[in-house]
C-alpha cells in the first residue's frame, strides 16, 4: 500500500489514498481535512479533475465540518459545567415529563456519549449524554420526550412519532436545533 499524498486543487488541500478499487471516493474526516480515496490506475490529473469537479460541495461540507469541530472544541472546554447542568437539570425534565406522559424510566444516567445524545435501553433504562446541556433548552426538552416516548414504542415507527408529536407538536422544530451546529 502506497504512502498518501497531500496535492492542493482551487485552494483545496487534500489527501489521496490509493487501494485496489474501482471507483473514486470523497471523504470529509471530523478534523476538517479531505481524504480522496483513488484507484492505483488512476493518474493524479484525474484526480485533479475529480476533485476540481466537486469543490465547491467539499468547501460546503468542510465548513460545515470544521464548525462542528470548533463547537465540539467549546463544549469539551466547558465539559464540568456542562456535566454539573446535566445532573440537575435532565433528571428534573425527566421527571416532569414522565409524570405527563404517564411513562416511568427504570433509571436515568448521565454518560459522556459523543454520539447521540440520548438511549433508551430494552429494559427502559435512559441515558443522556452531558454534551446536550451545550444545546437549547428546547432541543434538550425534545430530547427527553423522545426517550420517554421510547418507553412506550422501542423503534422509529409512525406510532413512535405520534406518541413524540402528542405531548411536543412542535418537535420537528425543536430537532432542527440540534442539527445546526
Amino acid at each position: 500500500m502506497q504512502t498518501p499524498f497531500v496535492f492542493w486543487v482551487k485552494n483545496l488541500n487534500y489527501t489521496v489514498k490509493r487501494s485496489y478499487r474501482k471507483t473514486v471516493g470523497l471523504e470529509i474526516r471530523k478534523d476538517c481535512t479531505v481524504l480522496v480515496r483513488a484507484p492505483y490506475g488512476m493518474s493524479n490529473a484525474e484526480i485533479d479533475k475529480f476533485v476540481a469537479k466537486y469543490a465547491s460541495w467539499i468547501s460546503e461540507k468542510l465548513s460545515a465540518a470544521c464548525k462542528k469541530a470548533d463547537f465540539n472544541s467549546l463544549i469539551d472546554l466547558r465539559e464540568q459545567e456542562l456535566r454539573r447542568a446535566a445532573q440537575e437539570k435532565i433528571p428534573q425534565l425527566v421527571r416532569e415529563y414522565s409524570d405527563i406522559m404517564e411513562l416511568k424510566p427504570t433509571s436515568v444516567k448521565i454518560t459522556s456519549a459523543k454520539s447521540r445524545f440520548g438511549s433508551c435501553s430494552a429494559k427502559n433504562g435512559l441515558c443522556f449524554s452531558w454534551r446536550l446541556m451545550a444545546y437549547p433548552e428546547e432541543a434538550v426538552r425534545y430530547v427527553v420526550v423522545h426517550e420517554l416516548a421510547h418507553i412506550a414504542q422501542h423503534n422509529h415507527s409512525p406510532a413512535f412519532y405520534a406518541v413524540v408529536k402528542k405531548y411536543m407538536p412542535d418537535y420537528k422544530e425543536r430537532q432542527k436545533l440540534l442539527k445546526n451546529i
